[in-house]
């Protein structure tokens, strides 16, 4: 497990055990080569070119919000497609079952693989590497004839969302201000949600073949995008960049901004990390990585045990079991109410605060849970009538819609972004990959079992996730430190 960055030669650091990143000239933008042409031929100042070359951090956060998108319409992709394209291909439930769960497998391989790549070949290198296979897995199912291409796609696909997963939040809080970083780090499950919800959508109106070329949009506007911004400034400076990561740094706050002491800070924590090369695994127990390793990874565990997939993939068949004739425009104005909800929290993070909406969003969800489970329990047991079946059903949805509203208010963007806040330099790529794999496997698990669990007690399935969502109010309340208004060298330093 490497706890160090890369050294230049003749650097200060050169010999302390720091290596080079595998890709050096991944390092550099097109504002980097710019200036470097303008100094060589008309002798222009490298902080001219800065101020001809502000990119603010909004806008970087929105050229990588086109991962997540990506992400959340490979979630959405097999709900709107699964008659057609079990009609179509001739494929049975269990094959159409098989090709839907496929992505978490390859997210789990890409989760492994997602620390170690950003650690050696740049935040902005790992989602260039990304994109590839998921345009290639989006081509391959729509020209696929047999299951073989639909399988390889779908798996393709999966690595590439399990790379980005990790990438995305962890390069928007690198690169935000303290005092936006909330609300731009939100933006990554906003993108997911805003997927999953023109997966829905545009699957009512579309062939599947045609939705799968539209899949490769996000990635295919990503990859360009990424070359109109910088590279994030900590992971410059772990890499021993050091003309890099100042330019970078300035860039991103503009020329106008003194980032002299956000330059020290970042140099500071650095320069800590980089003393000690590699962390051997029994250190992981000392209190400065175990306790950040285990409120990341298990906000993260949590936030897929207390049902969200289950419920979104299962969506159609929950509203018929509920009594709705009409179960796809209920899951696409579900999915609407899920972007908009995020929304609204994107607005509150830097205000509220991470613990307190996390607070609000495990007791929100705790009790939705408990209303749809007794709902459901009722319609089991009670006698069937017209007026106590529409009732019931009221209740059910009124109860989904609140759980789907309370979830986003917290559980749905901030395990992601405080993961990537607390996460100490020494061990990021590893801690990273572990609580991406830990989040991709919970996901995996919780998608194959809930037709199972649906199968065996609607009531019984939503009660299950209401004791999770209540163990995970009093993680929370017993863990989760509050992260607002300090700056990630900070936080980091608060666990030693």
């Amino acid at each position: 497990m490497n706890g160090g960055g890369g050294d230049e030669s003749g650097s200060d650091h050169e010999g302390s055990g720091t290596r080079k990143p595998l890709l050096l000239k991944n390092t550099g933008s097109w504002y980097r080569m710019v200036g470097s042409s303008s100094r060589q031929i008309v002798g222009a100042s490298s902080m001219a070119v800065l101020r001809e070359s502000h990119v603010s951090a909004l806008l970087c956060t929105l050229i990588v919000a086109l991962g997540p998108i990506q992400f959340g319409f490979t979630c959405g992709f097999s709900s709107p497609t699964q008659d057609a394209m079990i009609r179509d291909l001739g494929l049975s439930i269990s094959q159409f079952s098989a090709f839907g769960s496929l992505s978490n497998v390859g997210a789990m391989v890409g989760a492994i693989a997602s620390g170690q790549m950003a650690e050696h070949i740049g935040r902005k290198g790992s989602l260039m590497i990304a994109a590839i296979p998921n345009i290639i897995g989006w081509l391959a199912i729509s020209f696929a004839n047999d299951s073989s291409f639909l399988y390889m796609g779908r798996l393709l696909e999966g690595f590439g969302v399990g790379v980005i997963s990790y990438t995305v939040p962890v390069y928007i809080a690198e690169i935000s201000p303290q005092s936006t970083r909330g609300a731009l780090g939100s933006v990554n499950q906003l993108s997911i949600t805003l997927g999953i919800f023109l997966a829905y959508v545009l699957g009512m109106f579309v062939p599947w073949r045609l939705l799968a070329v539209l899949g490769t949009l996000p990635c295919t506007l990503l990859i360009p995008g990424l070359f109109f911004i910088p590279e994030s400034p900590r992971w410059l400076a772990k890499m021993n960049l050091m003309d890099d990561f100042e330019t970078s740094l300035q860039v991103l706050r503009g020329f106008e901004t003194d980032i002299t002491a956000e330059m020290n800070d970042i140099k500071r924590a650095v320069e800590s990390a980089n003393k000690k090369a590699t962390v051997r695994f029994q250190e992981l127990n000392q209190k400065k990585y175990r306790t950040p390793l285990l409120i990341g990874t298990g906000l993260l565990v949590l936030q897929n045990l207390c049902g969200i997939n289950g419920i979104l993939f299962y969506a159609s068949r929950i509203f018929r079991a509920a009594g709705f004739t009409n179960s796809d425009l209920a899951t696409c104005a579900l999915g609407a109410i899920q972007v908009l909800a995020t929304g609204v929290t994107t607005s509150l993070l830097d205000k509220a605060g991470r613990r307190m909406l996390l607070i609000i969003s495990t007791a929100g969800t705790t009790l939705s849970l408990l209303a749809v489970s007794v709902a459901f329990f009722l319609k089991d047991n009670l006698p069937h009538d017209s007026h106590s079946d529409y009732i019931l059903s009221m209740v059910s949805l009124v109860a989904l819609v609140a759980y789907i509203i309370t979830f986003s208010f917290g559980m749905g963007a901030i395990p992601w972004l405080i993961m990537s806040e607390i996460l100490p330099v020494g061990i990021k790529s590893f801690a990273g990959s572990f609580a991406t794999l830990a989040n991709m496997l919970t996901s995996f698990g919780v998608t194959m079992t809930a037709n199972l669990l649906l199968s065996w007690s609607a009531g019984g399935t939503f009660a299950s996730y209401m004791v999770v969502s209540a163990f995970a109010l009093v993680f929370v309340i017993l863990w989760v430190p509050e992260t607002k208004g300090r700056t990630l060298e900070e936080i980091q330093w608060s666990f030693r």
